[in-house]
């Protein structure tokens, strides 16, 4: 079989860039081992959004009498689970039903770079076929990264993937890592009544984000039940007996902790093993494969995008580097007009859905002010907010940060109510080069979460209305 174009995955990356190809005229085909959307859609950014759905609707019913609404309920655990599997399988039947659309042809199996040109693939049944492709894409994703002192078992070890569809709901949990997973996770089973405790290697939680942001996000863990442990190490653990035992180096000597079972989500690992990366000659870094900025690998015909190549390990960043990088092969045949333009990975917004929510993009103050520049910072109390307010949501803030010289918007971090759909509002105007008087210039609705942007750019200069 000969194609223009064969994308081994069909995950955010994946998928996308095989759209994009057949739109743009080439004869593409998709190589997948598992199931269609990849780990996003099947155990990844969609069906965690379900059951946090769940522990929010479950939440809600707990506190009903703070909107004038008698309530009880409890959570059912396998019925949460299902639902969230339920979720994920039909959106894997939309991918399913968009490569019928687009006339891409889906080959099931594990896909290795074989020669010049080549992928063999090896099917459930231990057949193999060769494949032929001018251009192969490789967006074979990720995996939950292992620690040597904290190995997933999948039983009283697990990953994110084991996380998602245990038979039955831990009575405790331990936590390792307070990335996106980690909080993600440790709010969901906190909120269905599981008792968690978060150990986090370095001195704050969700560390990536701005100092604020994390400060704001502990409180209201602690407040929830959450028990958060920072400056801490998971040295050992012990799964002899009916549960777990954690050996915990702290900065104050070390403690054993016990749980049912421990979540490790100390971050992601790139799928770049076996796929014949050495056979090709395909040069790696760091456990990433090495491209430009039309995600070209050293290998002629080769190209290489999402989790497996370096960059922020997020789906929208995967689609957006499939679409590039098919848009640049056409270029270079004469099927698109222009080359794109490449990502800027500066301007990317990262989400995390637990409760509160976080969202953010750009630089953290502390990131402008080690970049030297002058700056002008915005907090607006989401406890000022007519909306969040009426929503019952009033905790957290949004932060703004502009340079001070010639009014550039630097940043956006937000933690609160619903905050994941705004931060867009920002990567927008960053995009376009807009200056704080030009967003205070526009009108934002009220009542509404997106106005408080608005709000948190009038502190910074100055011009506060509501606070």
């Amino acid at each position: 079989m000969a194609y223009d174009v064969v994308v081994l995955g069909s995950g955010p990356g994946g998928y996308v860039a095989a759209i994009r190809a057949s739109q743009l005229g080439f004869k593409t085909a998709v190589i997948e081992k598992e199931s269609l959307g990849g780990i996003c859609l099947n155990w990844g950014c969609i069906p965690t959004k379900a059951l946090l759905k769940s522990a929010q609707v479950y939440d809600y019913i707990k506190h009903a009498k703070d909107y004038g609404i008698e309530a009880s309920g409890t959570a059912d655990f396998s019925a949460v689970i299902k639902r969230s599997r339920g979720v994920a399988d039909k959106m894997s039947k939309g991918v399913t039903f968009l490569m019928k659309k687009n006339k891409i042809d889906v080959i099931m199996g594990f896909g290795k770079l074989k020669a010049k040109g080549q992928i063999e693939v090896k099917g459930a049944d231990g057949k193999t076929q060769i494949v032929e492709a001018k251009h192969i894409i490789l967006a074979t994703g990720g995996r939950s990264r292992e620690l040597p002192s904290l190995k997933i078992d999948g039983k009283k070890i697990i990953g994110y993937r084991e996380a998602m569809v245990l038979p039955q709901q831990p009575k405790s949990m331990i936590v390792v890592g307070s990335g996106a997973i980690g909080v993600e996770f440790g709010y969901f089973y906190n909120a269905l009544g599981t008792k968690v405790t978060i150990v986090e290697f370095m001195d704050r939680i969700v560390p990536v984000e701005d100092e604020e942001i994390s400060k704001e996000l502990a409180k209201n863990f602690k407040k929830g039940g959450i028990e958060i442990m920072t400056s801490s190490e998971v040295t050992s653990v012990d799964t002899s007996g009916n549960g777990v035992k954690a050996k915990v180096k702290t900065k104050d000597g070390e403690v054993t902790l016990e749980a049912d079972v421990v979540l490790s989500a100390v971050g992601v690992a790139a799928n770049i093993e076996g796929i014949g990366l050495e056979e090709l000659g395909v040069k790696t870094e760091k456990g990433k494969i090495v491209v430009d900025k039309y995600y070209k690998t050293n290998v002629q015909g080769v190209y290489a995008i999402g989790d497996c190549v370096p960059g922020q390990a997020l789906a929208h960043v995967a689609s957006k580097e499939g679409i590039i990088c098919v848009e640049s092969i056409a270029h270079g045949e004469k099927k698109f007009n222009h080359q794109p333009e490449p990502l800027d990975y500066g301007n990317v917004p990262g989400c995390t859905y637990c409760t509160p929510e976080i969202a953010s993009v750009g630089l953290t103050e502390k990131q402008a002010k080690d970049a030297g520049y002058e700056i002008k910072v915005g907090k607006f109390p989401l406890s000022a907010a007519g909306k969040a307010t009426a929503a019952g949501h009033n905790e957290g803030f949004i932060k703004v940060i502009f340079d001070a010289k010639y009014g550039e918007w630097l940043g956006t971090h937000m933690i609160g109510y619903n905050v994941t759909e705004m931060i867009a509002e920002t990567v927008v105007a960053r995009k376009l080069e807009t200056t704080y008087h030009e967003v205070l210039d526009s009108i934002h609705p009220h009542p509404t979460m997106s106005e408080n942007v608005k709000e948190a750019i009038e502190v910074a200069y100055g011009e506060p209305i509501h606070i």
